[in-house]
């Protein structure tokens, strides 16, 4: 039987701890915080349950979507997404419609979107190449990169859209277009082929972070151990080549495998006596912080987004979350409404060290300057701060990545999976299954390459998504 550690409990690693458990295999699962999930975890509050902001799966890779429905059975329910941009006193649909932005955008800043456009289409910028802003306005035009691009990933990455790497874009918004925001369009939106524009997805009905905490007992169950609250200070890998753990206040325990899905910075510097050119790489990537502020309304139905994204310049909140809009089990018979604003932030900004309250009343300003509110109550306020979350794609982090990546392939009885442990923009489904196939590879030496799983792989085998009455067949490629 072999004995294997994963550090981290959030969807790669709960996964991957899971499916090796099933297996055979003795797992101890190291999970710092008190509950497992990760970013994707869900916890309780003000006798509502509530999750650390929007987090929605979908996939159509019929192996990660098995897996969810054998794990969540029938306790879910179908959620229809709606989503806005706010800018400037002003709420567009997302996916963008035409003529609603056209119309919002008024005469002069339509006449500004197609020109800008149609400049594009016959004289492509050379601006900044490489970069975020060269790629989206090269894209959709400058007047459309302004309006819906520029201060959105500015107050989420805390760099100039000149210092964004273009793979962000890439990834997140390659298949994107205006011409297919306008088929998008003429089509009402449904059957949206690219992930962030799909209209219909998979919702437990205990929160987003249900899946994994079942998993988690499942692993108990298996003959696992579950440890929560139980950062790890330190990696080992001596010369016999076994890895070891060890964990705060205690000491080194070995196993035949570690997997970490820890930032890959602490993982990496915590090795010691590394090679310069790793130390540097590492010195050079950065993740960024979120700050959650949740505040609890007295009030219902205030407005029908299960979240928005708040271009507005004036405001620092970046995005917004309803969790009264999500299912009504989240709600637990309560007629409060529960709002979550997100504030992403570095170390060594005053945001990150001001106090609670402090915090609470910069939420509740600035929701109230919105009008979601609609002059309901503030009844109370409740931060939680999450430290390195968002993999931070500045140029040129991609050949740092590959630097440390190329370290670790050296050592065999050690893998680098989930957002963070592969500075890796995932999203859940890319998570669970990185998870899997590392289990895979510790248990049937399969071989997969964890390092080449993008955040925008395509499924080549037989697709499948979920819809109420589970798993729907799709054909490849559809």
């Amino acid at each position: 039987m072999k004995r294997i550690a994963v550090i981290g409990g959030g969807p790669a690693g709960v996964t991957c701890a899971y499916e090796l458990a099933r297996q055979g295999c003795y797992v101890e699962l190291y999970e710092a915080d008190e509950r497992v999930g990760g970013m994707a975890k869900t916890i309780d509050l003000w006798g509502q349950r509530v999750d650390l902001g929007p987090h929605r799966f979908f996939s159509s890779d019929v192996r990660i979507n098995r897996l969810w429905l054998s794990i969540m059975g029938d306790d879910y329910k179908m959620v229809d997404r709606l989503t806005r941009i706010y800018y400037r006193g002003k709420f567009f649909q997302y996916p963008i419609q035409i003529g609603d932005a056209l119309s919002k955008l008024g005469m002069l800043g339509a006449l500004k979107s197609g020109f800008s456009f149609a400049r594009q289409l016959f004289f492509p910028t050379s601006r900044h190449p490489g970069t975020f802003e060269w790629w989206v306005v090269r894209k959709f035009g400058r007047h459309l990169f302004n309006t819906f691009f520029k201060s959105y990933s500015e107050k989420l990455w805390g760099i100039s859209c000149t210092e964004l790497d273009a793979d962000f874009a890439a990834q997140r918004i390659k298949k994107m277009s205006l011409f297919g925001a306008v088929w998008n369009a003429v089509r009402g939106g449904r059957n949206n082929k690219h992930k962030t524009l799909v209209d219909r997805f998979a919702y437990p009905l205990g929160g987003t972070g249900e899946p994994y905490e079942r998993m988690a007992e499942q692993i108990r169950q298996w003959g696992g151990v579950v440890r929560l609250s139980s950062p790890i200070d330190k990696l080992i890998l001596d010369d016999d080549n076994r890895s070891g753990v060890v964990p705060r206040g205690g000491t080194v325990q070995y196993y035949d495998h570690v997997v970490s899905t820890m930032p890959l910075t602490q993982m990496v510097s915590s090795l010691g006596n590394l090679p310069v050119e790793v130390s540097d790489a590492i010195q050079s990537l950065r993740f960024r912080n979120t700050i959650l502020v949740y505040l609890q309304v007295d009030g219902e139905d205030l407005f029908p987004d299960n979240w928005l994204y708040i271009h507005e310049p004036a405001l620092r909140v970046g995005r917004i979350t309803n969790f009264r809009n999500w299912v009504p089990e989240l709600n637990c018979g309560k007629r409060e409404t529960i709002l979550c604003l997100e504030y992403w932030c570095n170390f060594e900004d005053s945001l990150w060290s001001s106090q609670d309250e402090e915090l609470v009343t910069i939420a509740s300003r600035e929701i109230v300057k919105t009008g979601l509110t609609r002059g309901a109550k503030i009844l109370s306020g409740k931060v939680i701060r999450v430290p390195r979350c968002y993999p931070v794609y500045a140029m040129g982090y991609a050949s740092k990545v590959k630097t440390v990546s190329d370290f670790l392939r050296k050592f065999r009885n050690l893998s680098a999976i989930g957002r963070y442990g592969s500075f890796k923009y995932n999203n859940q489904d890319h998570s669970i299954l990185m998870g899997l196939l590392c289990a895979e590879n510790i248990v049937s030496n399969a071989n997969h390459d964890l390092w080449s799983i993008n955040t925008d792989y395509e499924t080549y085998q037989e697709q499948a998504v979920i819809t109420e009455t589970g798993l729907q067949l799709q054909p490849a490629h559809a």
